[in-house]
């Protein structure tokens, strides 16, 4: 497989074929970014900024952005995304396969330890208490999201009716989330192409302030040699990625049929791969939708518990699929013994997770110098940014109603649906821990982590109280 984009074999002018960094410093690089990508996207990102820009000088600010601003764009985790995309800008496709498995593996595998514990021994207090606290602080964490995302999405008018159109489409009438997405990006686009300002507010993570140039970095200015644009490429590789990605699935349906617990995971988690637009935060009112109410894999309390899981342990945000799918194929092991058949589960969700991010990379990183300047795209993904924050907004109502209510009816009439809760269910130290969480949060600045550390104890100390009592 050639690394060279060139089809003739001549390395074209403004190349550069070596940055001077060892593999084995940037294998331990990686290793050591995967171990502290906490946080979700923002911290993660935030961490590989911070060594690979600021500490290492590896690569330059522009360059950094102008990878973000991509991985933006596709579905799936722009984290571990943008983490392929440098390993592969900087030791080619080894390079981009080490930094994106070694980005999710800590998270897998502790996913899968506390989804043990969660099953064995979720009916003893501690752990019970211990997941009554994370539920509180998850609320206050997808809030904090709605006001961070929003805040920099929301620039005027359009952005904000784009949100609430987006919140009310899945929230009261169910839209399926891809088509609010594709809606977004279709409005955006169509805005952004006849050249309105109010499509150009911008997106990402990363900041844009002053950092350091390009040309001070190891990569400098110049374009790698493997980087430049070569379709022969990537139709290859992308061929070997998508059949990675699919050959397992499409022999789990022939072999056990399409009702099977593990057809059903793989095929829905691998349309979710091409539709996870705008973060972990967006597309897990859709996975929740989807696997409490369609699929009956778990129940809404344990869907929080899944994300507080994820919340806690390194690794991308959209690790609690793994969990979801833990728990699906725990409940319908068919004649497999629970926890083996959860554990193949919990391999084959990360497997159709993660391996398409690989494909999107390697597929159009090469080409990505052709959009810098496109107003199209940055309108689209403007629009798509702000649909998010009204998706986020979805989620953190629909979680809000399963924290602090034990119960919640369905009310349906006039064409709409709308999850409404009975108040005579409200569960007044859940109600109270959360408010606790956002008060720490929004006034007092708390860090995430010592947040739901905080709401973790204090979830622990109500049941032992509760249960001496």
């Amino acid at each position: 497989m050639a690394d060279i984009a060139s089809d003739d074999g001549v390395i074209p002018p403004g190349t550069r074929q070596d940055n001077g960094i060892p593999f084995a410093d940037a294998v331990r690089v990686w290793l050591r970014i995967a171990s502290l990508s906490f946080g979700g996207p923002a911290g993660q990102i935030s961490v590989m900024h911070r060594i690979l820009v600021d500490e290492k000088k590896w690569i330059g600010e522009g360059r950094f952005l102008h990878a973000l601003n991509y991985c933006m764009l596709l579905p799936g985790p722009e984290a571990q995304q943008l983490a392929i995309y440098i390993g592969w800008l900087l030791h080619k496709t080894k390079g981009g396969l080490v930094a994106g498995i070694l980005f999710v593996l800590p998270g897998f595998f502790s996913i899968l330890a506390l989804s043990y514990i969660y099953v064995l021994f979720g009916n003893v207090g501690v752990v019970e208490g211990l997941f009554f606290g994370l539920k509180a602080a998850v609320l206050a964490v997808v809030m904090q999201a709605v006001v961070r995302i929003g805040s920099r999405a929301l620039r005027n008018r359009v952005m904000v009716l784009i949100a609430v159109a987006a919140f009310l489409a899945i929230f009261v009438f169910h839209v399926p989330f891809p088509i609010i997405i594709l809606t977004a990006a279709v409005i955006g686009y169509i805005g952004g192409r006849a050249g309105s300002h109010l499509f150009q507010v911008g997106g990402g993570h990363g900041s844009s302030g002053p950092g350091l140039a390009d040309r001070d970095s190891a990569l400098g200015e110049e374009t790698p040699a493997h980087a430049r644009p070569n379709l022969a490429w990537s139709l290859k590789i992308s061929a070997v990625f998508l059949f990675l990605w699919l050959a397992p699935v499409m022999a789990i349906v022939l072999e056990l049929g399409s009702a099977n617990v593990f057809s059903q995971i793989g095929l829905f988690f691998s349309r979710m791969a091409m539709v996870t637009f705008g973060g972990a935060y967006a597309v897990l009112s859709y996975v929740a939708q989807e696997a409490v109410q369609n699929y009956g894999w778990l129940r809404p309390g344990e869907m929080l518990d899944g994300l507080g899981m994820a919340e806690t342990t390194p690794g991308p945000l959209i690790q609690v699929v793994q969990f979801v799918g833990f728990m699906g194929a725990y409940r319908d092991p068919g004649t497999l013994s629970p926890l083996v058949s959860a554990t193949l589960a919990s391999i084959l969700t990360t497997w159709v997770t993660f391996v398409p991010c690989f494909l999107w990379i390697f597929l159009g990183a090469p080409f990505i110098e052709g959009l810098r300047n496109s107003r199209a795209l940055t309108g689209a993904m403007s629009a798509i940014t702000a649909a998010v924050v009204g998706v986020i907004m979805n989620l953190a109502v629909w979680f809000a109603l399963h924290v602090i209510f034990s119960e919640v009816i369905r009310w349906q009439g006039y064409g709409i649906v709308v999850d409404v809760p009975v108040v005579q269910s409200i569960n007044v130290a859940s109600a109270l821990l959360a408010l606790c969480a956002v008060v720490a949060i929004f006034r007092f600045k708390l860090g995430m982590m010592q947040t739901l550390l905080a709401s973790s104890l204090a979830g622990i100390a109500w049941y032992l109280v509760s249960g001496a009592i």
